[in-house]
């Protein structure tokens, strides 16, 4: 790893990366954590999106299947101030910091006014703000990207145009077991989420050019949905990078399955992680999801 004074700017992201602890710390990662409260028994507890063992990421989707609920707010004002002005006072002058997708919630701009904010007190501090057009993994994917150009030196300008370049070339395929929790928290429309209730229907959602969720395909069954993964990788698959993540909701069959194949086809192993709260509260147990960069804009072929 580079020396701490030769690094070129600080990396920062929001906990939707989905990145697990231990490898942000190692790589000197800033995280601005979200909460979020768990409704069980008929009370709310607050939560933080920081588990640390794969115990904690597997407990919190057994909850959910004895029918304890998550609820998710966006990252507020006062979270993203106490982040960036704890950078500041720590000496961080160049950051470059990730959230959500702007087509799911507007945390970027709440994100750069913070950020101004803390610059009127440190006026040699600055922040730019990517917006990934992605969460989860495919956003993690990205941080992942600017750590890999911090470590060759390049600057934080270098870092966003090249970030910036690669988010419309995330390909993803995230398949729900319902569509229940995504509708109820918004995120699809309730005709959108009938399709989950058919009998035997796996859902097969993606994000669009501007970062939103929609319905790509319908599959019957479980079998169904990773041979539809699996065309779509067979027409175009990874680019030169040879960059591919599943995540998935503690669901590990079709997740391995889906990692032996892309090891045995494309010959590169997969990044493969459960998905953290926050985003798991959307989706629900049950889920699993692939995404690769590609040499093709998302959902092109």
């Amino acid at each position: 790893m580079m020396d701490k004074k030769d690094v070129p700017f600080t990396l920062s992201t929001d906990s939707t990366c989905d990145l697990y602890w231990d490898y942000l710390e190692q790589n000197d990662i800033k995280v601005a954590r979200h909460t979020f409260l768990m409704e069980k028994d008929g009370e709310m507890e607050e939560r933080q999106d920081a588990f640390r063992t794969l115990a904690e990421y597997r407990a919190f989707y057994d909850e959910l299947r004895a029918g304890a609920f998550p609820h998710t707010s966006m990252l507020n004002y006062e979270t993203h101030y106490r982040h960036f002005l704890a950078l500041a006072q720590e000496g961080a002058r160049d950051v470059l910091h990730f959230t959500i997708s702007s087509g799911l919630s507007p945390t970027k701009t709440v994100a750069e006014k913070a950020a101004g904010d803390v610059k009127k007190l440190f006026p040699k501090f600055r922040v730019t703000v990517i917006d990934p057009l992605t969460a989860t993994v495919g956003q993690g994917a990205l941080v992942m990207l600017a750590l890999k150009c911090r470590n060759e030196g390049k600057s934080l300008e270098e870092t966003a145009d090249y970030v910036n370049s690669r988010r419309l070339h995330i390909q993803h395929f995230i398949v729900a077991d319902d569509l229940h929790y995504l509708k109820r928290g918004g995120r699809v429309s309730a005709a959108t989420a009938a399709v989950g209730g058919m009998l035997g229907i796996k859902p097969i959602i993606s994000f669009d050019k501007e970062g939103k969720l929609f319905l790509l395909a319908k599959a019957r069954g479980t079998k169904k949905a990773i041979s539809f993964i699996k065309e779509k990788m067979e027409t175009e698959g990874p680019d030169e990078l040879n960059y591919v993540f599943i995540v998935h909701t503690d669901n590990d069959g079709p997740s391995e399955e889906l990692r032996q194949y892309v090891l045995q086809r494309f010959g590169c192993e997969p990044h493969v992680s459960l998905m953290g709260p926050v985003i798991g509260a959307h989706v629900g147990p049950g889920a699993f999801a692939l995404g690769y960069i590609s040499k093709s804009e998302r959902n092109e072929f």
